[in-house]
C-alpha cells in the first residue's frame, strides 16, 4: 500500500473525531477500518464523482461497500 497525503489534516480530524458516533464494543465481524482512513475515501468518492463499486483499491480501505457502510452508520 502507498501511503498518501491526509486530505483529512490533523486539525480537521481534531474537530471531527468527537462527533463520529462510537463503536460498538461487541461488534460482530472483521476489524472496523481506521474511521479517519474511511472518510478520506468517502471524500474522494464524492469530489471524483465516482460510484462506490469503482473506488480504487490501492486508496488502502478495500471497498467501496465497506465506506458507504460508513457513511450510512
Amino acid at each position: 500500500m502507498t501511503t498518501r497525503p491526509w486530505v483529512v489534516d490533523d486539525d480537521l480530524w481534531a474537530l471531527i473525531e468527537p462527533l463520529r458516533p462510537p463503536w460498538p464494543t461487541r461488534s460482530p465481524g472483521p476489524r472496523p477500518v481506521d474511521d479517519r482512513l474511511c472518510l478520506q475515501d468517502i471524500l474522494y468518492v464524492l469530489h471524483q464523482d465516482v460510484a462506490w463499486q469503482l473506488l480504487p483499491l490501492e486508496l488502502g480501505v478495500g471497498s467501496g461497500l465497506t465506506c458507504w457502510r460508513r457513511l450510512d452508520r
